[in-house]
């Protein structure tokens, strides 16, 4: 009779600690590369997002630009970033000038893929024009693979592979 109950504590132990691991989404990691045009100015804030099928921001991947004060010239995705303040000092590297590159790792849910979620990159530089889609792309396994170039804003294209 004992031998009942452990089996079926350790049973329900095991299934106890499996159950985050089968919680948790499949992801991959991308290197996604941002080349900025040759504009004159400041450096741009980017921010790279993970947009919902709705057209809502759904998650921030990342973020060019590490001085929080200027957070707010990225009207758009600051408003959201407000309602959901997280943590994204592990997402955020150091914003970029223009002709300059920038690469960086990020990290997408398969589950997003071909699902039609987009990622959108959002620029501001400093007294110019803030482009809220300098470039949105559509989150396919075509899209992932392949340049996407700019609309004439300050990206001037952006490259995925996998990490």
């Amino acid at each position: 009779m004992l031998s009942k109950f452990y089996s079926a504590g350790l049973l329900a132990l095991a299934l106890l600690f499996a159950a985050p691991a089968v919680s948790r989404a499949q992801t991959a990691k991308y290197k996604c590369m941002v080349q900025m045009t040759s504009y004159m100015g400041e450096e741009a804030y980017v921010v790279i997002s993970l947009i919902n099928p709705k057209g809502g921001y759904e998650k921030t991947l990342y973020v060019l630009g590490s001085d929080k004060k200027w957070y707010n010239t990225l009207k758009d995705w600051f408003a959201f970033y407000k309602q959901k303040r997280t943590d994204i000092s592990a997402i955020t590297g150091a914003s970029v000038a223009g002709g300059d590159r920038s690469v960086n790792v990020i990290e997408l849910e398969n589950s997003k893929i071909n699902a039609g979620y987009k990622i959108r990159f959002e620029a501001a530089v400093e007294d110019k024009k803030y482009n809220v889609k300098d470039i949105e792309i559509p989150l396919t396994t075509e899209s992932l693979s392949a340049k996407t170039e700019g609309a004439g804003g300050y990206i001037r294209y952006v490259r995925f592979s996998p990490n």
